[in-house]
């Protein structure tokens, strides 16, 4: 999935000239913290409710802000994992998505962001996620499906994460499968370190546990 794939068309930009309280308004009713300031499809940066609150003065216009070094987007093209990454690293609620030539076509936000990616398959799906941590030198994602798939289950998603000071990464699977004993055990006779599990079948075990420990309970 592409970044023009999910613009929304809820909220619109704030023009420079608009005052810095319409924009407070409207962070406040769509419960973003950021708002793209554009005229006639000009990006001219994101401005934060932070901003505005430091200026002090929320009858001014956004013009009297400078924007002009925080200028965050993404391109059209790209890919779903960019806005992601932009999203996170700068810590914002929305990003702005232009075309090659730096005009502006819409917005992205991370609650749109989040409901789509829980909506996905590799969310969506009941199954299993598995967390191993492995060093770097010795990670290698054909041994890991292998033995995942020899156990008849298939990888729905996965991905890494670096831990800092450290030459070890954390390698997040997802499969399709709810009794996952059998890929542990291989997992084990492979010697990786699985440090953590979460089951759909061991949630609903525990849910199951607690209703009757509830049920003999009121039976008393």
């Amino acid at each position: 999935m592409i970044a023009k794939n999910l613009i929304i068309d809820d909220i619109p930009p704030i023009k420079p000239s608009e005052t810095m309280e319409k924009a407070l308004d409207w962070m406040d009713e769509f419960k973003i913290s950021h708002l793209p300031v554009v005229d006639h499809k000009v990006y001219y940066g994101l401005v934060s409710d932070n901003m505005i609150y430091d200026f002090n003065d929320s009858n001014s216009p956004i013009s009297k802000l400078k924007l002009i070094n925080f200028r965050p987007k993404v391109y059209e093209y790209e890919h779903l994992y960019k806005v992601m990454q932009v999203l996170s690293e700068l810590k914002l609620t929305t990003i702005p998505v232009t075309d090659k030539d730096d005009n502006y076509l819409g917005l992205i936000t991370l609650s749109f962001l989040m409901t789509t990616l829980a909506s996905s398959t590799s969310f969506s799906e009941h199954g299993s996620v598995i967390i191993l941590e492995i060093n770097q030198i010795d990670y290698t994602l054909a041994q890991i499906s292998q033995i995942i798939e020899s156990n008849d289950a298939k990888i729905l998603s996965s991905y890494i994460s670096t831990i800092p000071n450290s030459k070890k990464v954390e390698v997040t699977i997802k499969t399709n499968k709810d009794n996952i004993d059998g890929i542990l055990q291989t997992f084990t006779r492979y010697d990786y370190n699985v440090i953590a599990v979460f089951s759909d079948e061991k949630v609903m075990s525990e849910v199951k546990s607690r209703y009757e420990e509830l049920m003999k309970y009121l039976n008393i």
